[in-house]
């Protein structure tokens, strides 16, 4: 618990004081990236409370998941084909279920105390 804190004040740190900056023309991969990105992270956290938590799939799921929407979002930008819809359809449903997991995991936890 403790690395992950220091992971997220690292993060903030490096966010606010390095200026990382990238063409709008690539706002559309990005965003289709962070996206995938958050729905490891929200996966990650319903596995660790459910207690299944491995740091291996985490990580594929984390790179693999930004990758391959982003590659969708590329494909379809060159076919002309708005693909990354299928990636914001996936990755958002999945992020609001695992949300709404954590969410009742929380509450019925503090219930039962």
């Amino acid at each position: 618990m403790i690395f992950a804190i220091i992971g997220i004040a690292i993060g903030i740190v490096v966010g606010l004081y390095l200026p990382i900056t990238y063409s709008t023309n690539y706002s559309l991969y990005m965003s289709v990236a962070i996206l995938a990105c958050m729905d490891s992270v929200f996966g990650g956290v319903r596995a660790s409370l459910e207690n299944k938590f491995n740091t291996s799939i985490f990580i594929s799921g984390f790179f693999g998941n930004a990758i391959l929407a982003a590659f969708l979002a590329y494909i379809g930008d060159r076919l002309g084909v708005p693909l990354y819809y299928a990636a914001i359809f996936a990755f958002g449903s999945r992020l609001f279920q695992n949300f709404a997991i954590i969410r009742r995991f929380i509450f019925n936890k503090n219930d039962a105390t």
